[in-house]
């Protein structure tokens, strides 16, 4: 193991470390591998590895992991890995660079401190005593099935080869992202567990309705984080607890309002699983537990354009196909309630779609290891591409009336509805991975009174 002569990170209310002490806590430790058993990613991320380097021949691929983030003055965010990074490598941990050159994969890793080293006992990022046991270079090369040297041996990097670095490279970032549009089986069954664990996580939430009406969105956000973090990594995104007028803010994350009789809630939430695959699931309830009449016309419409969004999903067809579909309905609904200035079929025009005022934003996008996933992809690959089995997308139409458009009669102000599912393309159609959920008025109400039974 290389020496780390970098001094720790230490802060400035921190004791002094007298000498005698410091010589003290350097000498009696034992030390241990663990024994890890081969991580299930490791054969696949092998491939992928081989993949990408057929795309650079000759060249030198270099995806970080990245490092800790600031939260405030000494405080870090947890640490999440690079996407990238982890899909080609299956490593979680920090500091650690992966570098592909032909038939060479290395990953240049910071494993645990050694014992004999200030850093064990005092460094606060690194350190084993304040941050935990981190993994030795033996342990991450045996459950991942990979050559691993400590970073400090990462070379320069100052021969003949061309180096391309993910973080400023466009065309490795591009590669990447493409690579990732079609999911494997063992990426399907993770979104798959993602869903699930999604699905409890809404439960837990409308199983402690009355806490979340005394509470309000906060209630919601804390309760369904329990549950991501009880099954999974962490939340795959900041969750979106909308009550009332607040469902009509897209990303409505600061989940500091009430929840409060008589209006809806719109809940977009997704849990990140263990290995960083995430769900992205919104569900629309009534804060009753049942529909007003004109608060069930409105979701029927928007679950009437999100039915037929997903059965637009199959291979072969655009990645838009969801979202024509979807609007189609909406907009002749919009017609209907006698809010467009022009007929539905004029407003559907693309140098119209002044229906657009009240859906917002677009119907899909793919979905994996990032929530909004496979992002430096080309549009000809992604946005104007079409869809191929194995590709995981969500169907999210909605309609927001806000509270001061003077355009729709008072009744609608305020009122945001959306409903989310994430949806596998199968060979011969589609699966939808978060079906779990209620998705039709009556079921979302029999669902709601179950789970507070």
């Amino acid at each position: 193991m290389s020496e780390n002569t970098e001094q720790p990170n230490t802060e400035s209310h921190d004791p002094k470390v007298p000498e005698a002490w410091a010589s003290f806590m350097r000498e009696g430790w034992g030390d241990r591998e663990l024994d890890l058993p081969p991580h299930p990613i490791a054969d696949w991320a092998a491939a992928r590895r081989t993949k990408l380097a057929e795309a650079f021949p000759g060249e030198r691929l270099v995806i970080p992991a990245g490092t800790y983030k600031v939260r405030s003055n000494d405080t870090d965010y947890r640490f999440r890995p690079d996407t990238a990074h982890t899909y080609y490598s299956g490593n979680q941990t920090s500091d650690a660079v992966l570098v592909i050159e032909d038939g060479d994969h290395v990953l240049y890793a910071r494993p645990r401190s050694d014992r004999d080293s200030d850093e064990f006992f005092r460094d606060r990022q690194y350190g084993e005593l304040w941050a935990g046991r981190r993994p030795s270079l033996k342990e991450i090369s045996d459950s991942l099935g990979l050559e691993v040297k400590h970073i400090n041996d990462l070379p320069s990097f100052d021969d003949e080869h061309k180096v391309r670095d993910i973080t400023t490279d466009d065309d490795l970032a591009r590669v990447a992202s493409e690579q990732r549009l079609v999911k494997d089986e063992w990426e399907v069954g993770e979104l798959q567990e993602a869903c699930d664990i999604t699905a409890l996580g809404f439960a837990d939430c409308a199983a402690e309705w009355d806490r979340v009406l005394e509470f309000g969105e906060r209630w919601v956000e804390g309760t369904f984080f329990r549950r991501a973090r009880a099954m999974g990594n962490d939340i795959g995104y900041d969750s979106i607890v909308g009550g009332g007028k607040h469902a009509t803010t897209l990303h409505w994350i600061d989940n500091t309002g009430p929840i409060t009789p008589g209006e809806l809630v719109l809940l977009d939430m997704g849990v990140e699983g263990r290995n960083l695959y995430t769900a992205d699931v919104t569900r629309t309830l009534p804060v009753d537990g049942r529909f007003t009449a004109l608060q069930r016309d409105l979701y029927d419409l928007v679950y009437a354009a999100q039915d037929a969004g997903i059965a637009a999903v199959k291979p072969g067809v655009p990645f838009l196909a969801a979202h024509e579909a979807a609007m189609k309905v909406l907009a002749h609904g919009l017609e209907d309630l006698g809010l467009l200035p022009v007929s539905a079929e004029e407003a559907l025009a693309p140098d119209s779609k002044v229906y657009a005022r009240w859906t917002l934003h677009g119907t899909s996008h793919m979905l994996g290891m990032d929530v909004h996933d496979c992002g430096r992809a080309s549009d000809e690959a992604y946005r104007e591409g079409t869809l191929t089995a194995g590709m995981v997308l969500t169907v999210e139409p909605g309609l927001y009336f806000q509270e001061d458009d003077l355009l729709v009669p008072e009744e609608l102000r305020g009122i945001g509805i959306r409903i989310e599912d994430d949806i596998l393309v199968t060979a011969d159609g589609r699966t939808n991975l978060s079906a779990s959920l209620p998705r039709t008025s009556s079921d979302v109400e029999e669902w709601m009174a179950a789970q507070r039974r």
